[in-house]
């Protein structure tokens, strides 16, 4: 699903943010924990405002449980190689894209659904990008976690398309020029989903 994803997002991470990545290495892992954590409770969210949608249930519940173990075993990593599980502010990318939820269509779900797809898509463009620059233990979690990423894409975008009442193509360019803007625009903080280096 990697070509899908390639389509569905805008732009591709600049080689600055992989390099300034690759140089800070703790606050990437530390970050990539917040963000797995962060999706597993979006889940729940989600899970906990759409009872009547059985669909959208069985989907997050597993969607949760797969996030929490990927929290696990970055948190694992952590410990491994010594690095101490600090708490972390959170970055400008989520909160730029959620800003912008319209509560009046679907109590929000389908924007709401929309933004998973593209925090999942980048998440996993960005495994993908890191993925050859990173030491063999690395690489090779980070291998593993793209098709999991890549199916989470899938799926949200497939629940924002059957929830919808009409077509949500406009709503998707919407978002991705909003993605485009926090990804390619500076950024003062160094995050997972992180524009560019301000200092680049």
């Amino acid at each position: 699903m990697l070509d899908d994803i390639t389509d569905f997002l805008p732009c591709e991470t600049p080689d600055a943010w992989v390099h300034h990545a690759l140089d800070n290495l703790d606050t990437l892992l530390i970050d990539h924990a917040n963000c797995e954590k962060k999706a597993a409770a979006t889940a729940m969210n989600l899970m906990y405002r759409h009872v009547e949608n059985s669909q959208l249930l069985l989907i997050m519940s597993r969607l949760a449980r797969e996030e929490l173990l990927h929290f696990q075993q970055v948190v694992t990593l952590l410990k491994e190689r010594g690095i101490t599980y600090t708490r972390l502010g959170p970055s400008r990318y989520a909160s730029g894209l959620r800003q912008h939820i319209d509560s009046r269509v679907s109590n929000g779900l389908i924007d709401t659904l929309i933004i998973g797809a593209f925090v999942e898509a980048r998440s996993c463009e960005r495994f993908a990008r890191l993925v050859p620059w990173l030491d063999d233990e690395l690489s090779r979690f980070y291998r593993n976690l793209i098709k999991s990423e890549a199916r989470h894409f899938g799926e949200y975008l497939e629940l924002a398309r059957v929830n919808a009442s009409g077509d949500i193509a406009d709503r998707i360019e919407f978002y991705s020029a909003i993605e485009k803007d926090l990804i390619l625009g500076p950024d003062e903080q160094f995050r997972f989903h992180s524009g560019m280096p301000a200092s680049e």
